[in-house]
């Protein structure tokens, strides 16, 4: 019998946020562009972009601390939570790399990872895409 954690859930996003997270990754290529991912579970409402404070933003990605702290306050006093984070890869794969994989936790936060080609959305599950991941239908919404 398949747990919560195995099934695959659509989440919906509106296509002008699509297409924002995308125009941000493309602006830098050859860096790892990231910000948060605000709604619920089933639903992404918006974003906050986010400055990426890593030692090699080339490889990886750390969402600017003060960002996150501020995102998260304004996430409580709006009742519209934090529900992960987007960021790009370099190399153009939007599936979770080894790094993602170290960094996560089985927390069940939304990964939305830009590649060159396409987007994916991945949730973080603690099984799956490097014992970590499975992969969630992204249900792209008008507007």
């Amino acid at each position: 019998m398949a747990s919560d954690k195995d099934v695959v859930m659509a989440v919906k996003l509106s296509r002008s946020l699509y297409d924002r997270i995308i125009c941000l990754a493309r602006a830098e290529p050859e860096h790892e562009v990231c910000g948060l991912l605000l709604g619920n579970l089933t639903h992404i409402t918006d974003i906050r972009p986010a400055p990426n404070v890593a030692e090699d933003a080339s490889v990886r990605f750390e969402i600017d601390p003060a960002i996150l702290l501020a995102t998260h306050r304004e996430a409580r006093a709006n009742r519209t939570p934090v529900v992960g984070h987007y960021h790009s890869h370099p190399n153009g794969s939007s599936a979770p790399s080894v790094a993602d994989g170290a960094d996560a936790g089985a927390d069940g936060l939304l990964w939305l990872i830009v590649g060159h080609d396409d987007a994916r959305l991945w949730r973080a599950v603690g099984q799956g895409v490097h014992n970590c991941f499975q992969t969630e239908d992204l249900i792209l919404l008008p507007g």
